[in-house]
């Protein structure tokens, strides 16, 4: 089974992932835009620049995203993405560029699950929960 997760953005999401592609130094798999479809395929007014799908691989599951077409926006929110590394540098390297420009819900801190953990909101609106994994306990 391969997972995926898809984020829906508002007119932001070729700009969110040009910066997780520099964030992660990571490439996308793909990039179309709804005025690159196929003829035949009705674009709504106004979406023709919108990102209609975009991929990327980050660890071992494809971020994927768009951008909403015209019309009531959607709202983040009811999920975090967790990335787990053990790398303490790289951990705050992460935590610092992802949380530029939004928000800190839990500074970085050691936890009882964690040497160093933290919870931030991007400036797109994506929530990142960032961490060194601790030890696991016995299953």
């Amino acid at each position: 089974m391969e997972t995926q997760l898809h984020l829906v953005f508002s007119g932001t999401c070729n700009e969110a992932f040009a910066f997780y592609e520099t964030t992660f130094g990571i490439k996308r798999i793909m990039t179309m835009k709804y005025g690159d479809a196929p003829g035949g395929f009705p674009v709504p007014e106004g979406a023709k620049d919108l990102v209609m799908h975009t991929a990327m691989k980050l660890g071992s599951i494809t971020l994927m995203g768009c951008d909403a077409p015209p019309g009531p926006k959607p709202a983040m929110g009811g999920f975090n993405i967790s990335l787990s590394l053990a790398d303490e540098a790289e951990v705050k390297r992460l935590f610092a560029e992802l949380s530029e420009g939004g928000s800190v819900q839990m500074p970085m801190q050691p936890t009882f699950w964690s040497p160093m953990f933290g919870m931030c909101t991007d400036k797109f609106g994506v929530e990142w929960m960032v961490g060194i994994p601790g030890p696991q306990p016995n299953a």
